[in-house]
């Protein structure tokens, strides 16, 4: 195998496959990236088990300056070739096998011999039909993750928590991720060209990788769905993610359907308040604040305490207060990753009692857009 190509388009279309890659894994040929010259272009290959991601570097891409003189795959420590290629003089590289799957990297005045190993050995990608594909805008499902994923849980003791479940039906895409002391639902409508409804289980680290791959916002995103696994088609890049098995746990009944006290507030206002009450709150050790809420002042009160440092008390100017007088606590940091999740709009903040969950809903969408916490018992 021998190629030359332009390196700054070599470093940024390389970037995908770089996120796939680990140090820590049980199989050391997954430490390496995988190239294979084709009449193509260069596919690049890196994987994790959990996730895999294919880039075509394409040669009738003018930009690339991709010249291939012989076809032929190789296997090179990502580290330290990705350290390597982003160091050398030139606007081009050339990177040429000699013998033993020795590889000659060469730059300006610069070269490089990296001991490979044998492509044939690298495990095969998963095989997903793509014969019923999903479409959906990449910015989309960006958002979807961004306001949804934060919520899955980081512990490895209930495995299928650490995932976004998804439930697709007709053209209304449902994803829901919780730890099970916070929520967070999403709804969107999507052009489903799909005969079939699914119901998966995407690990959630899968996710934040791919979207984090998103170059271009306006592309359309091709999914297609196995047994146990999900392909991600744009680009030229394919992202192939493992599935979660078991039963997802029914949310639904998790969701309150009445609510006794009703405050509105800008999002960004209310998340002001509790950063600056949650900079006690951290100091102590149960990271708890306190809400109070007085219908017959029309005053909400959020309160913070380290018996170590001091406290902090301020008063909340709520666009509308309605219901019952009430007294929660709760966890700021999940207030703080729900409120950012909502964005820049007005949201209603729904309470039952005080040791119940507590619902945010933009007062703009309140059906589609639920974050749920769960209070704290203080006593």
């Amino acid at each position: 195998m021998k190629f030359t190509i332009n390196r700054n388009q070599f470093i940024n279309q390389i970037n995908n496959v770089q996120r796939a890659i680990s140090s820590k894994t049980t199989i050391p040929i997954l430490t390496g990236m995988k190239l294979v010259a084709t009449q193509q272009g260069l596919i690049v290959t890196g994987s994790n088990v959990d996730i895999s991601v294919q880039n075509l570097i394409a040669q009738d891409n003018e930009d690339n300056e991709l010249e291939i003189a012989s076809l032929g795959a190789i296997v090179l420590p990502a580290r330290f070739f990705n350290e390597i290629i982003k160091k050398l003089p030139g606007e081009k590289f050339t990177l040429e096998i000699i013998e033993n799957n020795q590889t000659l990297i060469t730059s300006g005045n610069s070269e490089f011999t990296l001991n490979g190993l044998d492509a044939n050995n690298y495990p095969h990608l998963p095989e997903v039909e793509n014969n019923d594909q999903l479409t959906i805008a990449a910015e989309i499902l960006h958002q979807l993750v961004n306001e949804t994923v934060f919520s899955a849980s980081t512990q490895e003791n209930r495995p299928i928590l650490t995932g976004l479940h998804l439930k697709i039906t007709g053209n209304e895409l449902l994803a829901v991720a919780t730890d099970s002391h916070r929520l967070a639902q999403r709804k969107v409508t999507i052009n489903n060209q799909s005969q079939n409804n699914y119901d998966i289980v995407i690990p959630a680290k899968s996710l934040v990788e791919l979207v984090r791959s998103f170059r271009d916002s306006e592309q359309d995103v091709k999914i297609s769905i196995s047994e146990n696994q999900i392909l991600f088609e744009f680009s030229q890049t394919l992202f192939y993610s493992r599935l979660l098995e078991g039963n997802y746990p029914a949310t639904d009944r998790l969701i309150p359907q009445e609510s006794s006290t009703q405050l509105e507030f800008e999002a960004k206002t209310l998340l002001d308040s509790v950063e600056r009450a949650s900079l006690l709150a951290h100091a102590g050790r149960n990271n708890v604040v306190r809400l109070v809420i007085e219908n017959a002042t029309k005053k909400a009160t959020i309160y913070g305490n380290s018996p170590e440092v001091g406290t902090v008390e301020e008063d909340l100017q709520p666009l509308s207060l309605t219901g019952e007088d009430l007294e929660i606590a709760f966890n700021p940091d999940y207030l703080k990753d729900a409120l950012r999740a909502l964005g820049d709009t007005r949201i209603r903040l729904e309470f039952t009692a005080p040791l119940h969950p507590f619902t945010l809903k933009p007062t703009s969408d309140v059906e589609n857009f639920i974050q749920l916490i769960t209070p704290v018992r203080t006593f």
